[in-house]
């Protein structure tokens, strides 16, 4: 399927901010975001609506949704274990950027008059880094839930759940299945242009989440300004620059 830009006039972006507007007011009752978050997403949602039409704004409201159902799993056990998300899994405004701003920049980019790289390639790294946040999410969700053996990805030694930088076997069997997930999602609604993409931008998700676990067990201790958003933000990005990187570079 041939992805083709919105034509961007002014009559178009004054529809991606009144419908999101109207939907953000629907859903402030929804418990996935708070209110501030409820905000900043009908800011995202207007920028990707404007910027890639409705199938990019589509894509992360389906992120969304999937990463906040995948966090309620086992919640009350993991509320009991003292690892479940704080507000009750809803998101805020720190959360919505630091799993978006690398995908909201790409989407810009995507208007520019004279874009750095071509289109293909910004709708590749686009789709990486939400894959590599649902990896993220589905690895983090379900290996403090259920994995059996943590480990800590420096040393495999064993570690309790929720360490920052620890890995288990299932979470990172989830962390596949969830890039992989997000990336025939973001096939099917014409970001990514064949099965070669969607391999590629799967396997980079796992990578970068892995990668984000790496950061987070050397320097995330070390450095307070290394927030968790701050850590997510980087691991979008790395996800961003490995496709565009391996797409250029492999036939």
């Amino acid at each position: 399927m041939l992805f083709v830009l919105p034509n961007q006039t002014l009559v178009h972006w004054l529809l991606a901010l009144g419908l999101n507007g109207a939907l953000i007011a629907l859903a402030q009752r929804l418990p996935l975001l708070t209110p501030a978050g409820w905000v900043h997403a009908g800011i995202l949602g207007s920028l990707l609506w404007g910027t890639l039409g409705w199938r990019g704004w589509l894509a992360v409201v389906l992120y969304l949704l999937l990463g906040s159902l995948v966090t309620r799993l086992g919640y009350s056990r993991k509320q009991q274990a003292g690892l479940a998300e704080a507000r009750g899994g809803r998101r805020g405004p720190e959360n919505v950027w630091g799993s978006a701003a690398t995908g909201a920049v790409l989407a810009l980019v995507t208007t520019a008059p004279v874009a750095p790289v071509p289109l293909p390639l910004l709708l590749l790294g686009f789709s990486a880094s939400f894959a590599a946040k649902l990896a993220d999410t589905c690895g983090s969700e379900i290996g403090k839930r259920w994995g059996r053996t943590t480990v800590l990805i420096t040393s495999l030694r064993r570690v309790p759940a929720g360490t920052e930088g620890a890995i288990s076997l299932e979470g990172t069997l989830a962390s596949l299945v969830g890039s992989g997930a997000m990336a025939l999602l973001l096939w099917a609604l014409g970001l990514l242009s064949s099965p070669a993409a969607v391999g590629l931008v799967t396997l980079v998700g796992l990578l970068a989440t892995l990668i984000e676990s790496l950061i987070g067990a050397t320097l995330q201790g070390r450095y307070r300004w290394l927030s968790n958003e701050l850590v997510n933000g980087l691991q979008t990005l790395i996800a961003a620059l490995l496709a565009i990187g391996l797409a250029l570079l492999l036939p």
